[in-house]
């Protein structure tokens, strides 16, 4: 009876997850991070892995979610393979490492880091930021330095990496349709040697709770891929009757607040 309760749970927060991620147009890490750090906290779990096992799940679940939004990128032909493969050896080496450099980190630093990058994240939505375009590819050996940044940062948080994938990309050329399905195909390599690494790093810790395997709970992960997907849809609906303005303000206020309070403790 208690895992299905739980499991039930885990359900509405993956139906308010994929509503919210429709709404806004947003990797799901954003929002899938600070719930389940909300949901850890009144179900118990030890502060000093409740930030880990967040971001570790998060990235679990991107490898679903990313998996589907990959296959519609490539259909629609927009992802640009030469820059994938180039950015890949960086995505999953700094992915690696960012999983690494999380797992020496208390729970505590981990969040506030958390915060301070979604704090950033509501400033550049609040001014209105967009990349500038280019017209010219950097080299191989840039491709990897920025694709390991990417995927150290992605993976330290839980993201999909699509708010410093798309700007790079845009700044080598690429046209927005571009720049959003080869970021989305990024994302996979990142969350899948992500959770794959957050599962060995936290193997064994006596810290995690029941049905966890590493850094990643089961019963958070199916919960959310089964009500994110189809809720993403209705949050798309709700986009339309919103003006962009609107939906990208609000967005980055909800930003501000979770930043806030994972800063502020």
């Amino acid at each position: 009876m208690n895992i299905a309760i739980t499991l039930l749970g885990y359900l509405s927060l993956g139906a308010a997850a994929g509503t919210m991620a429709g709404l806004f147009g947003v990797g799901g890490g954003l929002i899938i991070v600070p719930v389940l750090v909300f949901a850890f906290n009144l179900q118990g779990v030890a502060p000093e892995v409740a930030m880990h096992l967040a971001v570790g799940t998060s990235l679990a679940t991107i490898v679903v979610t990313g998996a589907s939004s990959t296959l519609g990128h490539y259909r629609k032909g927009s992802i640009h393979r030469p820059w994938f493969m180039a950015l890949l050896p960086g995505l999953m080496l700094g992915a690696i490492g960012g999983v690494f450099i999380a797992g020496n980190l208390s729970g505590t630093v981990l969040g506030t880091l958390f915060g301070v990058f979604v704090l950033l994240l509501a400033a550049k939505m609040t001014l209105g930021l967009k990349p500038k375009p280019g017209s010219i590819a950097p080299g191989k050996p840039a491709m990897v330095v920025a694709g390991g940044v990417v995927g150290a940062v992605s993976a330290l948080f839980g993201i999909g990496g699509g708010a410093m994938t798309v700007p790079w990309l845009s700044r080598c050329g690429a046209t927005m349709t571009q720049a959003v399905g080869t970021s989305a195909a990024c994302g996979l390599p990142i969350a899948l040697v992500g959770a794959l690494t957050f599962i060995v790093v936290g193997w064994g810790n006596p810290l995690l709770p029941a049905w966890s395997t590493g850094f990643v709970l089961w019963p958070a992960f199916f919960g959310i891929i089964l009500a994110s997907v189809p809720f993403a849809r209705v949050g798309v609906k709700l986009a339309h009757v919103l003006s962009a303005r609107v939906l990208r303000l609000s967005f980055a206020l909800l930003l501000a607040v979770v930043g806030l309070r994972f800063v502020l403790g």
